[in-house]
């Protein structure tokens, strides 16, 4: 977990009754999950456990969030705002966050385009443990890197054609499906996007 806090005691807690709001965000998709509040053990409990855990103002005690429907949150990164009376923590939920069963807690949430390619990651990893029959991404695994490697080079052919002799639509759609059957070959050799991405990023920073 990558923590930037040094010292939980130097935050602001002063400003709310020793309490901090939390917001909670997607580590993959950047989508807003919930809103918390955390009182220095809560946060401390967090750090050392790497599970979202709260301080509930109802209850009055502390709660680790899915400590009852078995939904947590794994944290992967803390960070204060600027006045240091705000935290945005970044996380892996492993489940629904909201307690109505919804991935996020705020209904007009929506995924931007940015972020849609790690959203389409988890539906493939889902789809991969589907029935063959019912799912092409399921059928296309089952038949083994050489031919999920093969589909991902005839999209980019099918790419190039579009390209130079094809309408825009037809080049947006074959880019949509090599982008697709990428993620499905990542799949097939047990590497997440992320991977990609910090190649990337390192690229870009190098320069």
């Amino acid at each position: 977990m990558i923590v930037t806090i040094d010292n939980v005691t130097e935050l602001a807690w002063g400003k709310m009754d020793n309490l901090l709001p939390a917001i909670i965000q997607d580590s993959a998709t950047g989508a807003v999950l919930m809103q918390g509040f955390m009182n220095i053990e809560a946060l401390t409990k967090t750090l050392n456990t790497e599970k979202a855990t709260f301080f509930s103002r109802s209850k009055q005690r502390l709660w680790m969030k899915g400590e009852s429907s078995g939904n947590t949150l794994d944290v992967m990164q803390v960070l204060a705002d600027c006045d240091r009376d705000c935290l945005l923590i970044a996380v892996n939920p492993n489940g629904p966050t909201c307690h109505l069963n919804t991935t996020s807690c705020f209904p007009e949430e929506q995924l931007s385009q940015q972020n849609f390619l790690s959203h389409l990651e988890r539906f493939v990893d889902k789809r991969a443990n589907d029935p063959i029959e019912e799912s092409y991404t399921a059928r296309l695994l089952s038949r083994g890197t050489n031919k999920v490697a093969q589909k991902v080079g005839e999209e980019g052919v099918e790419v190039v054609i579009a390209a130079l002799a094809e309408t825009k639509d037809d080049f947006l759609g074959e880019c949509a499906d090599l982008f697709y059957h990428t993620l499905v070959l990542l799949k097939d050799q047990k590497i997440e996007l992320s991977e990609v991405m910090e190649v990337l990023q390192t690229r870009h920073q190098k320069k």
